[in-house]
């Protein structure tokens, strides 16, 4: 989870600043980072949101951080 872990700092975000914008609790959030713990769909799109990033980064599936244009529907 690396990419998670850089993002994070990249960002200037403390595991702490990560639970107030994900919801997830911040020991549940260490694990997740360190490998510990796999998050669910719901947590990692929120993760995502709160880093300015796609799951398919996050999942390792895309080299692109960029997240994806909203669509107009």
């Amino acid at each position: 989870m690396d990419r998670l872990k850089n993002l994070r700092k990249e960002r200037g975000y403390t595991q702490l600043k990560m639970q107030m914008l994900t919801g997830i609790d911040q020991s549940d959030y260490s694990k997740i980072e360190r490998g510990l713990r796999y998050y669910t769909f719901e947590q990692c799109k929120r993760i995502a949101l709160a880093l300015g990033t796609s799951m398919d980064y996050l999942a390792g599936l895309t080299d692109e951080k960029s997240p994806y244009p909203k669509s107009k529907n």
